[in-house]
């Protein structure tokens, strides 16, 4: 057996391993499996202290990865549909995109920065960690709802190009950019209460502003919506508020320090100051 797993390891270009009593390797360093044509993985690893890279194959499981890394797990453009077999921990990054996922069971119980689902079949966040530390990446999916995703998100959060019709689920802390444009909402009740940086629902179908995050530290999106009225906008808003491409009438505008850009455009806007 030992034999064979040092073949395996000089094949693969695979160094400084440690080989256990169950058969399982041990790598200090980094494991680059990339575009190797690999269906399955071709070892078992129990840890990897760096990196985990198996992107760009044909793998439709990670039945035989590792259990923790040290560094980021890269998995994207291969065929899984399932995470069963991934690592419990990932002291960085998590890559998941470009598969047919429909489900995160099975996925890392504690990941030290983001995660990036994007590009795959998922209906459901279910599974996902309750707290990320960087990013969270799932635009491009099937997502309905964000019931079950992280509860507080460290960097961007990115729900885009779904076909979510409601925001109820969403972190209750966002630190970097919120962006839930490109679905299908009608309302934004559910948003968190505060983002670090910019907040994006441009291009769904709100008829309202109520239920907007009541501070945004950066700039406020909410063109190429059915707006009639900016009621329910931001209390603070930091940067620039782009409503271009809706129905607006008149509004009174409840917080005059807010920066307002391109406001008029395609719109027949009277503003008032309150």
């Amino acid at each position: 057996m030992k034999e064979e797993i040092h073949n395996i390891c000089k094949k693969y270009k695979i160094k400084n391993y440690t080989i256990n009593e169950d058969g399982s390797i041990d790598v200090c360093g980094d494991v680059n499996l990339t575009n190797k044509g690999l269906e399955r993985i071709p070892v078992k690893f129990r840890k990897v202290t760096r990196n985990f890279y198996c992107p760009y194959n044909n793998l439709t499981s990670l039945k035989g990865g590792p259990k923790r890394v040290g560094g980021s797990f890269y998995c994207y453009g291969n065929n899984l549909t399932t995470l069963e077999g991934c690592p419990e921990r990932v002291g960085e990054d998590f890559y998941c995109s470009d598969n047919n996922l429909t489900s995160l069971k099975g996925g890392p119980k504690r990941v030290g920065g983001g995660f990036n689902y994007s590009y795959n079949n998922l209906t459901t966040l279910e599974g996902s960690p309750k707290r990320v530390g960087g990013s969270f990446y799932c635009y491009n999916n099937n997502l309905t709802s964000l019931v079950g995703g992280p509860k507080r998100v460290g960097g961007y959060f990115n729900c885009s190009d779904n076909k979510l019709t409601s925001l109820e689920g969403s972190p209750e802390r966002v630190d970097g950019n919120f962006n839930c444009s490109d679905n299908k909402l009608t309302s934004l009740e559910g948003s968190p209460e505060k983002i670090g940086r910019y907040f994006n629902c441009g291009n769904n179908n709100l008829t309202s502003l109520e239920g907007s995050p009541k501070t945004v530290g950066g700039s406020f999106y909410c063109y190429k919506n059915n707006l009639t009225t900016l009621k329910g906008c931001p209390e603070r808003v930091g940067g620039g508020f782009d409503c271009y491409e809706n129905n607006l009438s008149i509004h009174i505008i409840d917080n005059p320090k807010a920066e307002l850009q391109r406001i008029h455009r395609n719109n027949k806007l009277k503003i008032i100051l309150g």
